[in-house]
């Protein structure tokens, strides 16, 4: 994108800022958490890609509350802005198949959060007449986001039985898709961010154990892993879906790099072949 517009970015971190020049970006530093901080961002960008989190907790998502605040500032405000939100606000599903016009059940605070973030820019996009989209992604994945660590730890997944339907997505796929909303993605449409894969939480696990030669985890039953699992993690293994990306596909036109986690891993693979050769 660097040859047809400037790109600015929010950082937190002013370390941050020789590298995101490096990148040809310009940096703002400002804090989502702090709006006096938030200034610069009147007025500055035509797009906007809105991809953080809400904080920790409450009900409400204050950061998006204090960016669409700047937003509205600026005597020019954003046509189209993008919101990278998480599947999480559908709830459990019990395993069936989800299109974007199931009615969202959070079931956790941090979806919760994410439906109220949703609810916000929405309203923001009707009442500026600005094009609003929302990219609902699952678990995403890319090279140093693998459940590696947890594997080497030896912690449990569920026996087949017992165990929820995950989705993935890569990053790189993302981000493309994220860029595609930017210029295409319908006013006030959610679009669910997911490749074409339907995995148990457990057959994710082994699958990436068996790639990289690690110990697959043990499986339990689910009221052995509510006895000895922390909460966060019990409230993951809690929520079953799969995610169709139907209107991914055909209303945006994306065609996935990688379709599968599958195909994702054998792309990581190979370039671990190459640094290792190249060493």
């Amino acid at each position: 994108m660097q040859g047809r517009y400037r790109i600015y970015a929010l950082t937190r971190d002013p370390s941050e800022a020789s590298q995101l020049r490096a990148l040809r970006i310009t940096p703002i530093v400002g804090d989502l958490d702090h709006p006096i901080t938030l200034q610069r961002l009147a007025g500055i960008a035509d797009l906007v890609l809105h991809t953080a989190p809400p904080p920790s907790e409450g009900k409400l998502d204050r950061r998006t509350t204090n960016l669409l605040n700047a937003l509205n500032r600026g005597r020019i405000v954003p046509r189209r802005l993008v919101y990278i939100s998480t599947s999480g606000v559908y709830g459990n599903c019990d395993g069936q198949l989800v299109s974007e016009t199931r009615p969202l059940n959070p079931q956790t605070a941090r979806a919760v959060r994410r439906v109220d973030a949703e609810r916000q820019l929405r309203s923001w996009g009707r009442q500026r007449l600005a094009s609003v989209c929302v990219l609902r992604a699952p678990g995403i994945y890319a090279p140093d986001r693998l459940p590696l660590e947890r594997l080497k730890s030896g912690v449990p997944a569920l026996c087949d039985e017992d165990d929820s339907y995950t989705n993935h997505i890569h990053a790189e796929d993302l981000a493309r898709i994220s860029l595609i909303a930017l210029s295409r993605g319908g006013s006030g449409r959610s679009y669910n961010a997911t490749d074409n894969g339907h995995w148990k939480m457990g057959d994710y696990f082994d699958l990436v154990a068996d790639h990289f030669g690690l110990p697959r985890p043990p499986r339990i039953r689910r009221s052995a892993a509510q006895a000895t699992l922390p909460a966060a993690l019990l409230s993951f293994m809690g929520e079953s879906r799969r995610l169709l990306n139907t209107r991914l596909r055909k209303e945006l036109r994306v065609v996935l790099r990688y379709p599968s986690v599958k195909d994702g891993l054998a792309e990581i693979d190979l370039l671990g072949r190459a640094k290792r050769t190249e060493s």
